[in-house]
């Protein structure tokens, strides 16, 4: 009997981790869902001489035909994959790339195909024996000292000079970008630190040397976060003229710049214990990141395995999105950039492929060490991401679960989880979701 209840009439093998199942709506399943479409487009439709609602059923029939078919289809359809991939015991790493075989015939069933990547098949052995770097979750009294200047720098007062400027004064006075062709815009006032990473090198360079009253001419090409040049970006040219040069003031280390910083601290030993924890969290995380880059790397070597192409394909796809999404906040005007997409493209498949191939890896070793998160952890981790992000957990759910990535959430948490387990750390898992 359950073998005459399948709707699968075949599986096979299609490619490296796909799978393509030929499968079966029953006819009697075909006709009662024509039916309730039909009397959903007979309660709806309005047509010329006809009262809504009061249509004949063959005359929907005839006039809608097209947009019924159309309708049965998208209704059963994904009502029999799910059918046939829980017969099968399937688990598609991407949605199925469905396609109707043929039309809807009065008395005969309805078949369709279904193309899917699966997990390949992972040969897992030793999983001990890594080699994992253990750097030092401390803070250095060095790396403290730096915190301390970057605050007395950021919480500085400026002083006006009569002199040439150097890297470290600010700037102040009006640039305007020097047009190929027409006219030039208006002048923009600008005030920045000169030789601050945030600066163009090319403005700095060019405001070097200059006293107040002074101006000079340079140009730039735009470029992406981190400094790598956006290729066919137009080199801009820039006038700038100097109005005053100020050299930093920095304060002292006393309670009053711990109030400055923060006016809930009254003495310096309390600003000094809130840098310290706050470079700890920092050393811990870059710890983690470096524990854990370490022993993904070690897995991929270790265990080398086929990966199915789509979805190489669809996080090359989402990391080129990243991409651009980064150029465009960094204020570079894509349909002015004239990327060359395709290139990108293969630049970043590398990467693709190795996040899909530890991924692959962890999810093979959390089913062989039965690796699950309760729903106390998930909970936990939940909350604190929305703490992170300033917003409620219901909230939260709500907008993940519309998205459809609560289910992604759940999936993430259990392969870092994995990779506890596999790095030794015992400590308690879903509380720092948000670091």
């Amino acid at each position: 009997l359950a073998e005459t209840m399948s709707v699968v009439l075949s599986l096979e093998d299609v490619g490296p981790c796909r799978k393509q199942l030929t499968i079966e709506i029953p006819a009697p399943a075909v006709e009662a869902e024509t039916e309730r479409v039909v009397k959903d487009f007979s309660s709806q439709a309005r047509i010329p001489g006809f009262r809504k609602g009061k249509v004949p059923q063959q005359v929907v029939r005839k006039r809608f035909a097209e947009d019924i078919e159309k309708e049965v289809v998208e209704r059963l359809l994904p009502r029999y994959w799910k059918q046939a991939q829980a017969e099968k015991g399937i688990e598609p790493l991407l949605s199925p790339e469905i396609a109707s075989l043929d039309p809807i015939k009065p008395g005969e069933p309805l078949l369709f195909k279904a193309t899917v990547e699966v997990r390949p098949e992972v040969d897992l052995g030793n999983l001990v024996g890594f080699d994992i770097p253990d750097p030092s979750s401390e803070p250095s009294p060095m790396e403290i000292e730096e915190s301390f200047d970057q605050l007395r720098r950021r919480y500085s007062d400026w002083k006006a000079v009569d002199r040439p400027a150097a890297r470290g004064d600010l700037a102040r006075g009006q640039i305007f970008e020097i047009p190929a062709e027409g006219e030039a815009g208006e002048p923009q006032p600008f005030a920045v630190e000169i030789g601050d990473a945030s600066v163009w090198e090319e403005l700095s360079l060019a405001l070097t040397g200059l006293t107040a009253g002074r101006e000079a001419r340079f140009e730039h090409t735009d470029t992406a976060e981190g400094g790598a040049p956006v290729e066919g970006a137009p080199e801009r040219k820039f006038k700038v003229s100097v109005e005053a040069i100020e050299e930093r003031q920095l304060p002292e280390l006393d309670d009053a710049f711990a109030a400055k910083v923060n006016p809930a601290w009254k003495t310096f030993d309390e600003l000094r214990t809130a840098v310290v924890e706050r470079l700890a969290v920092d050393k811990r995380r870059a710890r983690r990141e470096a524990r854990e880059r370490a022993l993904l790397e070690q897995l991929r070597e270790r265990y080398p395995i086929e990966l199915p192409p789509g979805v190489v394909r669809h996080e090359t796809e989402t990391l080129m999105r990243d991409y651009a999404e980064t150029l465009h906040r960094s204020g570079v005007d894509l349909d002015r950039a004239n990327l060359d997409w395709h290139r990108i493209g293969h630049d970043m498949e590398p990467a693709a492929q190795k996040r899909v191939h530890a991924r692959l890896l962890l999810d093979a070793v959390a089913a062989r060490e039965a690796v699950a998160v309760t729903e106390d952890e998930f909970e936990r981790a939940l909350a604190a991401l929305a703490r992170g992000q300033g917003t409620t957990t219901p909230a939260l759910r709500k907008a993940l679960d519309e998205d459809g990535r609560l289910a992604n959430l759940r999936l993430q948490l259990r392969r870092d989880k994995t990779i506890r387990r596999l790095l030794g750390e015992t400590e308690e898992f879903g509380a720092d979701a948000a670091e």
